[in-house]
């Protein structure tokens, strides 16, 4: 599946994955129009979000990962800098595993690394909030508005606790492109073993944001989007 991608400036190749429930265009705003002025930024809407129609999520992750590759692939994309924020950064890490040459860097921020003890009560907990989240018909038109799919299977995924990829998001020692993870301090579960992923593999990097929490490229987005414009620019001088 190609997906629905708006594409800005020119330069080497920058794909955002936004979070979920948003879109290309609505997400990662701030670094979008940033890195347009140097590189040629790609924002896709995943499968279900958005203009890319789908309402199959059985198989969200791995068939994520299948439509990046094919959107790459449709736009002669042979190599790209992968930037991925929350549920966008499940589905680049998946990616990152399933087509491991088609990246030249991969950053991912907003996710959890190991399952906690507690996971299926903090789930719960979010799943209580989502019900009284669609019983508010303001919040409930925008999004109809903003999704051309049925955005409520995204949301109906999550009340099974196990829909989190923690085989993946625990285990790094395998990528063999540089990565960095990005993580704002006010998120525990988020920052607890993050420092953990440089001894899995030496090609990882971790960055702790002061003053923010999960949507880090949100709360602290010129912090996070120099950040990541070092870390991309290094590696490209690396390899000239």
């Amino acid at each position: 599946m190609i997906l629905h991608t708006e594409v800005f400036g020119e330069g080497e190749p920058v794909v955002f994955l936004h979070t979920g429930l948003q879109t290309g265009l609505t997400d990662f705003e701030y670094q979008r129009d940033y890195f347009k002025s140097d590189f040629k930024v790609f924002v896709p809407d995943l499968r279900g979000h958005g203009k890319s129609f789908e309402n199959d999520f059985s198989n969200f992750f791995e068939d994520c990962a299948s439509d990046l590759n094919d959107t790459f692939l449709h736009y002669q994309l042979d190599s790209v800098h992968l930037v991925g924020g929350s549920l966008g950064a499940l589905v680049a890490l998946k990616f990152a595993k399933m087509f491991p040459d088609k990246l030249a860097t991969l950053t991912l921020s907003g996710i959890w690394t190991e399952k906690p003890d507690n996971w299926v009560e903090l789930n719960n907990i979010q799943v209580e909030q989502q019900k009284e989240f669609l019983k508010n018909e303001q919040a409930v038109a925008y999004y109809d508005q903003l999704h051309e799919s049925d955005w409520k299977q995204f949301i109906y995924m999550g009340e099974d606790s196990d829909w989190y990829p923690f085989d993946d998001t625990t285990d790094l020692k395998d990528l063999s492109m540089p990565t960095l993870i990005m993580v704002g301090e006010g998120n525990r579960y988020e920052t607890a073993c993050t420092k953990a992923y440089p001894h899995q593999n030496e090609r990882v990097h971790v960055s702790i944001i002061p003053y923010a929490s999960h949507m880090v490229h949100v709360e602290q987005p010129e912090i996070f989007t120099r950040i990541v414009e070092m870390f991309i620019t290094k590696n490209i001088e690396a390899n000239v």
